[in-house]
């Protein structure tokens, strides 16, 4: 079957880079310098709440396409309302927003990407915009060959345009194209549309309280304890 996959997709937050523990410690050691006493972690919590609702704000026509720097930044304006914190400069909002073009890898991901590279074209298929998804690339040395942001689709996963999206730019059928994500409903959701499927636990994606995604859900085609077992079972 590996011989098969000529392109591997990853679902990016969570699955290759550590957002919240990212977000915790990048702006927990900035706001030090700035005097700011907040609770980064229920911050970040709470803006990451909002992320699925701003997506479907869109998906439903409510708002036009807006990219996800744009639907961040006004989740993180209501945090800052609902949490009773005094907006900031804007200089200082939009360092705060653009946290997540500055996310850390887990442990594993530059490695098991750079392994996985010598024998497949690998991108982000993400929710993220082109800017997130480059800086972050940059940030913590993920090897793209190309960006698949859904930004170029301006459809947010799951809908089939951006899965078969990939297929169209690459000139690949889906079933020659694999998504790698530690999220079941994304793999799902491929899988319907005839991708193969690689399968990641993140079970500290969420924090210590996590109680979704802690094990594949249905028989995908690999799964994989990380991005480095991953590419020793494709033979990279």
């Amino acid at each position: 079957m590996a011989n098969e996959i000529k392109a591997i997709v990853f679902d990016t937050f969570g699955t290759v880079v550590d957002w919240r523990g990212s977000i915790i410690n990048d702006l927990g050691a900035w706001g030090k310098t700035e005097g700011l006493e907040v609770d980064w972690a229920e911050i970040v919590d709470k803006w990451r709440d909002r992320y699925n609702p701003q997506k479907a704000r869109v998906r439903n026509g409510e708002l036009p396409w807006t990219n996800l720097d744009e639907l961040h930044f006004d989740s993180l304006k209501s945090v800052f309302a609902e949490m009773g914190i005094q907006e900031l400069g804007h200089d200082k909002m939009m360092h705060i927003n653009k946290v997540w073009h500055r996310l850390q890898g887990w442990p594993d991901a530059s490695k098991g990407l750079h392994r996985l590279k010598t024998k497949f074209i690998i991108g982000p298929l993400s929710n993220a915009n082109v800017a997130i998804l480059v800086n972050m690339a940059k940030h913590a040395d993920l090897p793209w060959d190309n960006v698949f942001s859904c930004e170029l689709f301006q459809h947010y996963k799951p809908d089939p345009g951006t899965y078969l999206g990939v297929c169209k730019l690459l000139y690949l059928e889906p079933s020659e194209i694999m998504m790698c994500a530690a999220h079941n409903y994304d793999l799902a959701a491929a899988r319907n549309l005839g991708l193969r499927t690689a399968f990641i636990a993140r079970p500290t994606e969420y924090g210590p309280g996590q109680t979704a995604d802690l094990h594949a859900e249905q028989d995908w085609e690999f799964v994989a304890d990380d991005l480095e077992d991953l590419a020793t079972q494709l033979g990279c």
